[in-house]
């Protein structure tokens, strides 16, 4: 059974208060990096995989797409995403990433943020994703750093006894597969790949490379979050962005 973190209560109630504070990770360091990279949009069909509350969604719309898909497994994601984004160009669904079935469909673009770590089988969806795409379509996408989810406890900053972050641990890189975390509650699964895995997963199912990201912050978002500096010790985030050749 495919995990839907997203509509337990707990979780959910945190997550949310998070986003809605606007000081975040995904506000100052990924969604920049990721909207940094979106092509020219005017007229093209667009899937935003994982979509979330919809953000990503109405900025391709701002940009001038024609239309976007959102997908979402998350039912109380995507009820949000209704709520706060009418525009009429934006369709959403509920369902698993991996279960999605949308015929006769040609993108031009596909775009998911920070979802496809929660994937277990991505060379399977990485197939899919090509089949969905038109020819030269893209897919951008960003997740967790393999080396945020290498530690098979995800726990990876060592302190000292006054609570400074002096190292940070690295540690069971090459053991693929399945790691769980505390994160507003226990048991929220995600699965490690190597940077090799996630690029040649790429290129064996038809896609060009065009280009490998591991975000720094915005200047805002370091005045904010201080904490963001340590992004110079290590990254947080990969984005990877990639063409249909074949």
């Amino acid at each position: 059974m495919k995990q839907n973190i997203y509509d337990d209560p707990a979780f959910f109630e945190g997550y949310m208060k998070l986003r809605d504070s606007g000081k975040t990770y995904n506000d100052f360091l990924e969604q920049p990096a990721m909207k940094g990279e979106l092509p020219d949009l005017k007229g093209k069909r667009v899937m935003d995989l994982g979509c979330g509350t919809g953000g990503l969604s109405k900025h391709c719309i701002e940009l001038g797409a024609a239309s976007v898909l959102g997908v979402d497994i998350s039912e109380k994601m995507i009820k949000r995403a209704l709520q706060e984004n009418h525009d009429g160009r934006i369709q959403y669904i509920c369902s698993p990433v991996e279960d999605l079935s949308v015929s006769k469909e040609s993108f031009d673009l596909i775009v998911s943020s920070l979802a496809l770590h929660y994937v277990e089988d991505y060379e399977s969806l990485i197939e899919k994703l090509h089949s969905l795409l038109a020819p030269g379509g893209m897919l951008i996408y960003s997740i967790e750093h393999p080396i945020v989810t290498a530690r098979k406890d995800m726990n990876n900053w060592w302190v000292n006894p006054e609570g400074d972050r002096m190292h940070w641990a690295f540690d069971h890189y090459r053991e693929e597969g399945k790691r769980e975390q505390h994160w507003y509650v226990d048991g929220v699964i995600k699965y490690h790949r190597t940077i090799p895995t996630l690029m040649n997963g790429l290129i064996e199912h038809g896609f060009m490379l065009e280009k490998v990201l591991e975000p720094l912050p915005t200047q805002q978002g370091l005045d904010l979050l201080p904490n963001l500096r340590n992004e110079e010790r290590r990254p947080s985030f990969l984005i990877i962005k990639s063409r249909k050749i074949s």
